[in-house]
């Protein structure tokens, strides 16, 4: 998720700060795609003026801005982590990673012992991109069940068929006050 994005839709169809975050656009068009809202080969210009026309359009039921759309996914349990929490242009993104992987280890230690305390089923982890797999080496994570995908910044995000199941039910493009 990206901080300098507010609203998700404009005239033209994702606001310019979506289309700027290439992850947060590809997983705004997997959405659309996972709901029936537009075609899978139909994501272009077109296709978003009509869907941003409806979503901002007076009792739209369409979430306006990413922090509704955060909230959403909150809703449904997750919990956001990137597996590097720090880019930087001059350092490779795996050295980055690598600065994170004790932190990733007390949050993985952590969620298996709420699940255990709670006689409770392990999460799911949804790992997105190479540098997600990366957490495979971590102590006690091969217990999890996980979904794995390419990184939504990769456009085949949008088609991809587990992502889509995953997302679709959970119509996390509509607000809560909802009926969709």
């Amino acid at each position: 998720m990206d901080g300098a994005v507010q609203s998700l839709w404009s005239e033209q169809g994702l606001s310019k700060q979506v289309n700027r975050a290439t992850s947060l656009r590809n997983f705004m068009k997997m959405l659309l795609v996972a709901e029936g809202l537009v075609q899978p080969d139909a994501t272009g210009v077109e296709a978003m003026a009509v869907i941003s026309a409806k979503a901002r359009a007076i009792g739209s039921p369409f979430n306006q801005t990413l922090p509704q759309l955060e909230a959403k996914l909150i809703e449904q349990g997750f919990l956001l982590l990137n597996a590097a929490l720090v880019f930087r242009s001059h350092v490779p993104p795996v050295k980055e990673a690598k600065a994170w992987r004790p932190l990733f280890q007390v949050v993985i230690s952590a969620l298996g012992q709420h699940a255990t305390q709670r006689d409770q089923a392990l999460p799911t982890l949804v790992l997105w991109g190479k540098i997600a797999l990366w957490l495979e080496a971590l102590e006690g994570i091969q217990d999890f069940p996980k979904l794995v995908s390419e990184h939504p910044y990769n456009l085949s995000f949008i088609q991809n068929a587990s992502m889509q199941q995953l997302f679709g039910p959970m119509k996390l493009l509509y607000s809560a006050s909802s009926s969709h």
